[in-house]
């Protein structure tokens, strides 16, 4: 494969499904990721002789997507139900918060605060079009479903927990989607039902680049892109960071936009549609992640998800895999993720692993009162520069479109997830989109490649398209 019909950049969930997309229908791709593997944030690493996402993943029952691609890959009877607690960390205490009965014994609210949260969420999932609410800051949108008090004492520490400076600012629409989520992964009896697959994200990854390769896709790890290139008129490939010139006309980038935008600064001066996308693709802000992985000999708690409530506490979220996923799979080890959404410039971010470990143990002795640190067996500490766009009001307003102004180059990813956060699922469908939407334009460029009649336009292209 000399000169593919399109090169990829960046090996996640959205550029493997775009690459899957396009290779089924019939066009050759050259898949280029940084990463000594593919899966990007889903990546994974060995616990025991088990393979584990270094950041946590489960999925809802609402995620069809993440499901019909399990099932075209043939892996649909790994992914299996689970039923979940979540509870909340608030006052050096822990409350579950798993069913409806559990508001009413909610205490740090007075009885008549816990009916409107529990009446917040219903209302919430009322609302069909998020265009109602784009113009609104989620400070705004909650505090009018369910006072002032609910909002002080459960939404603004999560919603600062998450963005830090950034919480005055985020959109209604952010928080929106995920009442909505949560709401639709519920039983009838208010209990939570998540689904996660035997073996994790590895078993799906294994599975998806098997069948890219028997479609021919040219998957290069370890090769970072450092430039697109254009001859002034249109994309005609990238160059990496070795130099080596990769040529294609057409170019997915599914990178974080900062990144993009680094990417095509040596076209500034070259495209005159380059320094308007930079513009707009600089406009996008992120956060960064930093996830404390223990191996521990006994459980923290029986909570899988556990939010935190309480400023003081370097983490969000506390997140007990085993509480969800059997501990017998992992050599009998208990697995908690500790999460927190922070600048890349943050002191915590900057820590070495063994800093990050020790600075975490206090913290976790006065939430887990019985907790010593030889419960942990092993740790290990991940970091992602781009974790989390910051959605606020108007955001599609700065949202990049799939298809840019630049002739051949096309951007997805989870800045442009919106209305919907990230999430695997979504970059399955946005990739699955940005495939057919590239496979239409090289059908119908001059000299494309035509396909069967069932690959027509109407067909090819997604709502986002």
């Amino acid at each position: 494969m000399q000169h593919p019909d399109v090169i990829v950049v960046g090996a996640g969930f959205t550029g493997l499904s775009a690459a899957l997309e396009l290779a089924e229908l019939g066009h050759t791709v050259r898949l280029l990721e940084r990463d000594s593997e593919v899966g990007g944030l889903a990546g994974s690493f060995t616990v025991g002789d088990r393979r584990l996402e270094r950041f946590y993943h489960h999925w809802f029952a609402s995620d069809e997507e993440m499901l019909r691609l399990c099932a075209r890959l043939g892996i649909a009877g790994l992914m299996e139900p689970h039923l979940t607690r979540t509870g909340m960390y608030y006052a050096n205490s822990v409350y579950r918060l798993s069913k409806p009965l559990d508001l009413l014994r909610f205490a740090p609210l007075p009885l008549r605060d816990r009916l409107r949260l529990g009446l917040l969420t219903v209302r919430a999932q009322r609302v069909r079009d998020w265009r109602l609410l784009e113009h609104r800051t989620a400070e705004e949108w909650l505090v009018s479903l369910g006072g002032r008090r609910v909002y002080e004492v459960v939404w603004r520490p999560l919603l600062e927990g998450k963005f830090g400076d950034h919480a005055a600012e985020v959109g209604a629409t952010w928080m929106w989607t995920k009442l909505h989520l949560r709401g639709g992964s519920r039983t009838r009896s208010g209990s939570e039902t998540l689904y996660y697959l035997r073996g994790g994200s590895d078993a799906l990854l294994t599975a998806l680049r098997k069948r890219l390769a028997d479609h021919g896709v040219d998957i290069r790890t370890d090769t970072a892109v450092r430039s697109v290139v254009t001859d002034g008129r249109r994309v005609t490939g990238v160059r990496t960071a070795d130099g080596e010139l990769h040529s294609a006309r057409q170019v997915l980038l599914t990178v974080a936009p900062a990144l993009a935008a680094g990417m095509l600064e040596d076209q500034s001066d070259t495209h005159p549609s380059v320094p308007p996308l930079l513009r707009q693709l600089r406009r996008i802000r992120y956060l960064a992640n930093i996830c404390l992985v223990l191996e521990n000999n006994r459980r923290l708690s029986d909570t899988y998800w556990l939010n935190v409530n309480d400023p003081s506490f370097p983490y969000v979220g506390v997140i007990e895999h085993t509480n969800m996923d059997d501990p017998a799979r992992y050599g009998g080890r208990h697995i908690a993720y500790l999460s927190k959404y922070l600048p890349a410039d943050a002191e915590l971010y900057r820590m070495d692993d063994a800093q990050v470990f020790e600075h975490s143990l206090p913290h976790l002795q006065r939430m887990f009162p019985g907790f010593d640190r030889s419960w942990v067996d092993a740790y290990h500490v991940w970091r992602a520069e781009h974790a989390q766009p910051v959605i606020t009001p108007g955001y599609t307003r700065i949202m990049p479109p799939v298809q840019s102004r630049v002739t051949g180059l096309y951007l997805a990813g989870m800045a442009q997830v919106f209305p919907e956060d990230r999430g695997t699922n979504y970059a399955v469908r946005d990739g699955r989109r940005a495939g057919r939407l590239i496979a239409d334009r090289l059908r119908t460029e001059p000299g494309g490649r035509r396909n069967s009649p069932e690959d027509s336009p109407a067909r090819l292209r997604g709502p986002h398209a």
